[in-house]
């Protein structure tokens, strides 16, 4: 079939340089208006001829990358390949992509997007008894759903080409796994509807009556499982009285420091005339990556609000599910969490107090004896590491039965 993914991703490629040749443009023309301002009135007659040359050679370049864009585009859209999203390589440059920027490709109706769904083998699932029956034909009635993180995929998991979390638990617990891919450009809330969404009619269509649901997430993909829970509390939603355990591996619940940074970077570039490309491009991040500022996982946490404000409003506090055993993993760089540098950068991409939902002015209520620390570790270890599994293992085996 026409790879229509491939085309897709060529587009989105010129376009790309296409804008960064309008933004180097507005960098030239706003250094030029300092130094004819400077110049003062001998700069009258040399200006408008120079904005009009460099207006009229950034233009060119943009209409002269757009048209090879779209050329090239057409010459690979022709050519029969299996679908990108299918493979462990092309799945994860597609989900680099669609984090950044999925929340506007979506609205584009890219091909690159594609609504959540589970995966087997690279391949969508659909939500019926007969395509889940061969699906899983060892289907069992203790279900385990994992759900990555900002801009990864199922593949994820098994990192290291180590024996997935899933496929161990399977054998040593009979439990079946179950891997979702999402486009983390969206807005958590949004993402974590389609996921209450998904296992509602998950459930309705399981081969044998699920009786016990766990869901593990990595990263964003544990925000993600907790505003599931949030929407299918509030929905009534029957999946959600079978969760027994929600897992976090190094999730960010009180915000991450990147993406704090970022916000606060792309304001103080935004003053000037001459750095403001450079904010304009750092705000075209997608609603997922913004979510991460402060964990937000419902949609009052952004609608009607400005997300470029310095000092945005509190996000909501959404409780618990309640009836769940909540568990948690954090991870440091360093031996100790205590140590200066491992308290500076926790796992490089989200700190201990964040995991752990312990931050200076919110908490989230873990208990001690379901949370786990993981030293000299960096954050996309805990996808796949024996200690992590043997934790996970431990809590999962003493699942009560759900009422």
């Amino acid at each position: 079939m026409s790879d229509t993914e491939l085309r897709a991703l060529t587009l989105l490629g010129f376009d790309e340089l296409r804008q960064a040749s309008g933004g180097i443009g507005s960098i030239n023309r706003a250094v030029a208006g300092r130094v004819f301002r400077a110049v003062g009135p001998g700069a009258v007659l040399v200006r408008p001829v120079h904005e009009t040359v460099t207006r009229g050679v950034f233009a060119g370049l943009g209409l002269g990358t757009r048209a090879i864009g779209m050329a090239t585009a057409a010459a690979v859209g022709r050519r029969d390949a299996a679908a990108l999203s299918t493979t462990p390589h092309g799945s994860a440059l597609i989900a680099a992509v669609t984090g950044l920027r999925g929340d506007a490709l979506e609205a584009e109706g890219s091909a690159l997007c594609q609504p959540m769904a589970v995966r087997v083998d690279g391949e969508p699932v659909a939500l019926d008894p007969d395509s889940l029956s061969q699906a899983f034909p060892d289907a069992g009635s203790r279900v385990v759903v994992f759900v990555h993180g900002l801009m990864t995929t199922e593949f994820s998991w098994s990192l290291g080409s180590r024996e997935p979390y899933g496929a161990r638990l399977a054998r040593e617990l009979g439990c079946t796994p179950v891997y979702v891919r999402y486009n983390s450009g969206r807005h958590i809330s949004e993402n974590g509807r389609s996921l209450s969404e998904l296992m509602e009619q998950l459930v309705a269509a399981w081969p044998v009556e699920a009786e016990q649901i766990a869901l593990v997430g990595h990263s964003m993909g544990g925000l993600v499982a907790r505003s599931a829970c949030c929407h299918a509390s509030e929905d009534g939603a029957d999946w959600a009285r079978l969760v027994t355990h929600s897992v976090s591996l190094g999730t960010p619940h009180m915000g991450a420091p990147l993406e704090q940074a970022v916000h606060v970077l792309s304001a103080g570039l935004a003053r000037l005339p001459e750095t403001r490309p450079f904010a304009n491009f750092l705000r075209r991040r997608s609603s997922g990556i913004r979510d991460l500022r402060r964990g937000s996982l419902v949609d009052e946490d952004w609608r009607e609000c400005d997300p470029d404000a310095l000092r945005g409003a509190a996000c909501a506090e959404i409780p618990l599910l309640e009836g769940a055993t909540h568990c948690f993993v954090s991870a440091a760089i360093t031996r100790s969490e205590r140590h200066p540098l491992g308290r500076l950068l926790g796992d490089t991409l989200v700190l201990v107090p964040s995991a752990s939902g312990r931050g200076r002015t919110r908490r989230i209520p873990f208990e001690d004896e379901y949370g786990m620390h993981l030293s000299a570790a960096t954050h996309f270890t805990l996808l796949n590491h024996p200690a992590v599994y043997e934790r996970l293992r431990d809590w999962l085996a003493l699942a009560p039965v759900p009422a």
